[in-house]
């Protein structure tokens, strides 16, 4: 692996943990939300990750073993393939004055559920935290790279 991947696949890790943590705020700040543009009470939405270029990990750590592998090649990382609409229903809640209240007195609720939002925000937290974690080492063994060379 070149000098630069773990830099570059740490850095798209956290484009892609806070694409995921915008989503989720953007799902929380909706959870109440019955009418949206589309019609209809507001989908939960979820991020989609994809590696991004080499996925033949085993091959290409062999490789650059033997120094077969150019600085650079990889292309290693993460990126958010798509965001999807979660289709579970949400719940019916009786609600009769409300605006957006069937014949029957009813309101389809969005599909968000409170807690395995925090989860997964707890989750990008800390898959963000770790990325930024590499990210400083990086640093820290480019700044003593550089005294050394001095």
């Amino acid at each position: 692996m070149g000098y630069f991947d773990s830099l570059r696949i740490s850095a798209s890790a956290l484009g892609a943990q806070r694409l995921r943590l915008d989503v989720i705020a953007n799902n929380i700040a909706n959870a109440e939300t019955t009418r949206t543009a589309e019609g209809g009470p507001y989908r939960r939405q979820d991020v989609v990750f994809a590696a991004q270029g080499r996925t033949d990990f085993l091959p290409m750590l062999l490789a650059a073993r033997r120094g077969q592998l150019a600085p650079g090649s990889t292309g290693a990382g993460v990126r958010v393939a798509q965001i999807v609409a979660d289709e579970e229903p949400g719940a019916r809640v009786y609600d009769p004055v409300h605006p957006d209240a069937d014949a029957d007195g009813y309101v389809t609720m969005p599909n968000v559920n409170l807690v395995t939002e925090m989860t997964n925000m707890l989750s990008a937290t800390r898959s963000y935290e770790a990325n930024l974690s590499v990210v400083d080492a990086f640093q820290r063994m480019a700044l003593r790279a550089l005294d050394i060379g001095r």
